[in-house]
């Protein structure tokens, strides 16, 4: 599996390869892990590591403080021949077309997870379009691609003209530690819950904004931010002009501490992911998990979770009187995932990508 990034840093790709990758090293597969860490990284960390049965090898990459992540020693890795199957995890930094080429001149068969997500700057998301065309040369060579939602799948395959029988839709997982007690909001206060890495285009700030109407309807109100990034500053300074930073707080909770994410989540009255861009949140799965209303926005891979009417959806461009309506109505009316809907797990995600993985293998015969 190739990642620009894995644990200790945390995102949605890292905890998906993190799930994956070890259950898959359980089943019995051998599983290379490669990644990358930033040139002059402030905290070194091995280069070649073993963890929880999968091998873990991390290349340098550049620039430092960018999400490029060029990286040119995957190519010479990928092309040694001790590989089976290539399974390259997103699509927009340097190091899935490195690993995508190097695969195709070495004959080894490859597949792709997209796990598109939006960006804070309008730029990047601007030349999204031209650089999913450039890509489309090592995609239609892809023995598989893969979209963690049927909206993702669909956009990839309409939008660059893909034959429908390369696609294949895998879902997150959403399994969460055992609660000691049953899921049930924290007494005596509203607690929202934004989850989401700290970036602009995550939403954080719209829910900040639309604290004041909320504690009109709730005097009790809080909002509990999770997650970080380069945005805090901001988010904090806005929680001040609006009136509200004694009722908001935000900090981040370590990939490892899975048990302390399953109890926040499960004492909260709302989750939120008010962002502009998301294939398939894990973190929106998890609440789901736990069956606590959720509240999105009307977009991407978001929209298909309320269209399967498994939360509540509002408009991208909603004003703060807007927020907190949406916020007052799924609280009081949530729409709920139905009594019977099975949402998908890490082992389910498994059992999918093994048969995707025997496929490409198979197809390995016919191309060396």
């Amino acid at each position: 599996m190739v990642t620009p990034r894995y644990y200790p840093f945390i995102g949605g790709i890292e905890t998906h390869v993190y799930e994956v990758g070890r259950r898959l090293a359980q089943n019995g597969n051998r599983i290379t892990i490669l990644t990358t860490v930033p040139h002059f990284s402030a905290s070194p960390l091995p280069r070649e590591e073993e963890s929880e049965g999968m091998h873990i090898i991390r290349v340098r990459a550049w620039p430092r403080k960018r999400d490029y992540y060029f990286a040119p020693e995957i190519r010479a890795i990928i092309k040694q021949p001790n590989w089976d199957l290539i399974h390259c995890q997103g699509c927009h930094t340097f190091v899935p077309p490195l690993a995508m080429l190097a695969a195709r001149e070495a004959r080894i068969p490859y597949i792709l997870t997209f796990h598109t997500g939006g960006h804070s700057s309008p730029m990047r998301n601007n030349i999204r379009g031209l650089q999913w065309k450039l890509l489309r040369p090592l995609l239609t060579n892809a023995s598989s691609l893969i979209g963690v939602s049927q909206f993702e799948a669909d956009y990839f395959r309409d939008s660059l003209h893909l034959p429908a029988e390369k696609f294949a839709v895998i879902s997150n997982g959403s399994t969460l530690p055992a609660l000691s007690h049953p899921p049930s909001p924290a007494v005596g206060q509203t607690l929202i819950v934004s989850v989401g890495r700290l970036e602009r285009y995550k939403g954080h700030q719209h829910l900040i904004s639309a604290l004041p109407k909320i504690r009109e309807w709730s005097s009790d109100a809080r909002l509990l931010i999770v997650g970080a990034g380069p945005y805090e500053g901001a988010l904090r300074e806005l929680a001040k002009n609006v009136g509200v930073a004694e009722h908001v707080e935000i900090r981040s909770i370590p990939a490892s501490q899975r048990q302390e994410m399953a109890e926040i989540l499960s004492q909260a009255t709302l989750v939120a992911l008010l962002s502009e861009y998301e294939a398939h949140p894990i973190a929106v799965m998890e609440a789901l998990s736990l069956r606590r209303p959720v509240l999105v926005t009307e977009t991407s891979g978001l929209k298909e979770l309320a269209d399967q009417g498994l939360a509540r959806a509002i408009s991208l461009h909603s004003s703060p009187e807007e927020v907190a309506q949406a916020v007052q109505r799924q609280i009081e009316e949530p729409v709920l995932p139905p009594a019977a809907f099975v949402l998908p797990t890490w082992e389910n995600c498994v059992s999918q990508l093994q048969e995707v993985y025997h496929a490409s293998a198979r197809r390995k015969l016919c191309v060396s």
